[in-house]
């Protein structure tokens, strides 16, 4: 399995950092699934963090494991609305298989690229995540 998804789905919920503007946005994501060996994001194509991640698609995501460790990524999400993709990323047991169809004009998936990784403990150096 890709590590990458793999230590997203440890933290299970995991918060992305977007730019509005120049404001900070952050919000909840559970959805991490791999596909074809790539790391895949989705969320509503309506939604605010959609715009936000079209006008710039760097962001940076954090996730607790527990009280002393915790997982950030940063990557550049690159948009793929193949309808197989779609359809692996709403099978996936993180997917969110009620809200939307593969191909239904709602949904986008984004592929995450140029990705750097790395687990923080406060009591170990950070270690790197490839």
């Amino acid at each position: 399995m890709n590590k990458i998804v793999e230590e997203l789905k440890k933290v299970k919920v995991f918060y992305i950092a977007t730019i509005d503007g120049d404001k900070p946005r952050v919000r909840p994501f559970g959805t991490i699934a791999e596909v074809n060996g790539d790391a895949y994001i989705c969320c509503g194509n309506f939604k605010d963090v959609y715009k936000q991640i079209k006008m710039n698609p760097n962001v940076e995501m954090c996730g607790m494991y527990d009280a002393t460790s915790w997982l950030r990524v940063n990557a550049t999400l690159v948009e793929d609305n193949d309808i197989k993709v779609q359809q692996a990323v709403l099978d996936d047991p993180t997917g969110p298989k009620g809200l939307y169809q593969p191909g239904d004009g709602k949904f986008a998936t984004f592929k995450l690229t140029n990705i750097g990784a790395k687990k923080f403990s406060f009591f170990a150096a950070p270690e790197e995540i490839k």
